[in-house]
Parts: C-alpha cells; structure tokens; sequence
C-alpha cells in the first residue's frame, strides 16, 4: 500500500482517479520533465531523467491497480485462482507476491504480517488464497502466464 500512496502523491492524484485522467496528468508531467528539455544544463538533465522514471513506475503501477484495469482481466484473473496451483510466493514490506503454475504473478499488497504467517503454516496454500487473500487486498499482475 505505501508504494501505491507514495505513487499517488508523486503524480498528484487521488483513489478517484480514472485511467483517462491519470494518462492525461502523466503525459504532461512527462512533457515538463522529458530529459530532451534540459540539453543545455548537465544536472536538470540528470534530474529530469530521475523524475521521468520516477513518474513513469508510478504510472504503471496506478494504471495495474486501478479498477478498470481489474475489469479488463477479471475473466483471466478469475481462471488463474481457480484453476492454477501456487507454485511458490515471497513476501516483503506488507506486499506478498504469489507466482502460479501457469507462469502467472500477482502481487498483493497491504497483506498484514499474520496473514501471511497463516499463509505459510496453512496445509492447502491454494484453499487459504482463495479464501482471505485473493479477494481480499488491492492486487496487480507482474507477469504473463507462460503460453502453450
């Protein structure tokens, strides 16, 4: 969760913010920040190119939780959880990544310490996902199934 606040502060926007306006505030933060401004003067160069990635993960990661884009990959979500095993998972500053048989990744963020301990001593990993993980915490995809 601090990596999603800190990612709506950095670009100045709110919860509410819908995917058209938060492309709209990214790409004129871009036009202001772009490296290519800044040819005469060595460091706002540096500085704009340390922005610029700044401004560019914290848009990728907005634009991976945002409910629309949940809507768009509800049905292959809804597939993953279903019916691909985890094949493994880590879990670091209240975000806990789950990686799948499918090749498939989801990070979950604002997991408490003590779901993840129940995760960990659970006899049926996939049972306990279901149950208190996968609906239950803001989540995005970090990789793509592996095709057949």
């Amino acid at each position: 969760m601090k990596k999603i606040i800190e990612s709506r502060k950095l670009l100045g926007v709110d919860k509410e913010v819908d995917l058209k306006e938060l492309k709209t505030l990214y790409r004129n933060l871009m036009k202001d920040w772009h490296p290519d401004r800044f040819q005469d003067n060595h460091e706002a160069k540096l500085e704009a190119e340390e922005k610029s990635k700044a401004f560019i993960e914290a848009y990728h990661l907005l634009v991976s939780v945002a409910p629309e884009t949940h809507a768009q990959q509800l049905e292959q979500y809804t597939e993953v959880i279903t019916s691909s095993r985890m094949v493994d998972f880590q879990y670091k500053a209240q975000t806990l990544q789950i990686n799948f048989v499918d090749g498939s990744s989801y990070e979950y963020f604002g997991v408490p310490k003590n779901i993840y301990i129940k995760l960990v001593n659970s006899d049926t990993p996939d049972r306990f996902g279901r149950r208190h993980i996968y609906h239950s915490y803001i989540y995005r995809k970090v990789s793509k199934a592996i095709s057949a």
